[in-house]
């Protein structure tokens, strides 16, 4: 999902205004993903190579049938140690070809449960918030709302400061309000619908103090 400069502009235009009114910082952050989940898979590709070793474990006539066909029509018995043989190269078969399959990488995202899709997001939008946002401020009272498209979930994280007076369900309009608009397709309108309910939180909780100064840039990050 492409973001235009228009996108851009309305998000950064939400910022600003946001902050007219409190000593709370705001960014935002919007990514394509938020992982490779080329773990994932490996453990797929694993698993594969597991499936095959059970499918023979209950039919095990399938590896000599094979060494029949294949080598030796005729024969009169397998070696054990051929049968043995034949099962690594089919694990081996399977596992490559699980592997080149989830190369894909839109195939893999679909095959990545829903639990760990949350906890990578979470993870980068923790490392984000550390790298960009996290005592950037003198008061520390910074906003981090981030956004992984290819995931469809968002994560916002709050300074300390703000953490200690603001209950995370208080959140929770202005992220049904970004998810909302984004399963439409607008992506720019969500985010700046959530960053304007985010700063009526900041501004009740931390109301602008004479002429602040603006401590984190206000435009639209896109990863």
């Amino acid at each position: 999902m492409h973001l235009t400069q228009q996108d851009h502009a309305r998000v950064t235009e939400a910022v600003a205004a946001a902050e007219r009114d409190t000593d709370g910082e705001i960014v935002t952050v919007v990514a394509g993903r938020s992982d490779a989940y080329h773990d994932v898979a490996l453990h797929w590709a694993v698993l594969a190579m597991l499936l095959v070793l059970a499918l023979l474990s209950v039919w095990p006539g399938i590896a000599a049938a094979l060494y029949e066909r294949v080598f030796d029509p005729w024969t009169q018995g397998v070696h054990p140690s051929m049968l043995l043989l034949i099962a690594l190269v089919l694990q081996t078969l399977a596992f490559l070809a699980v592997r080149l399959l989830l190369t894909l990488s839109s195939l893999r995202l679909v095959l990545t449960p829903g639990a760990t899709k949350s906890r990578r997001v979470r993870r980068r939008a923790v490392s984000l918030f550390r790298t960009a946002t996290e005592k950037r401020t003198r008061a520390q009272t910074g906003v981090l709302l981030y956004l992984s498209l290819a995931e469809h979930r968002a994560e916002l994280i709050a300074d300390a400061a703000i953490h200690e007076r603001v209950a995370p369900e208080v959140w929770g309009e202005a992220m049904a309000a970004l998810v909302a608009a984004v399963r439409d397709g607008r992506v720019a309108d969500g985010m700046a619908e959530a960053v304007a309910q985010i700063g009526v939180v900041l501004a009740e909780h931390f109301p602008r103090e004479g002429n602040a100064v603006n401590e984190l840039p206000d435009r639209l990050i896109e990863l």
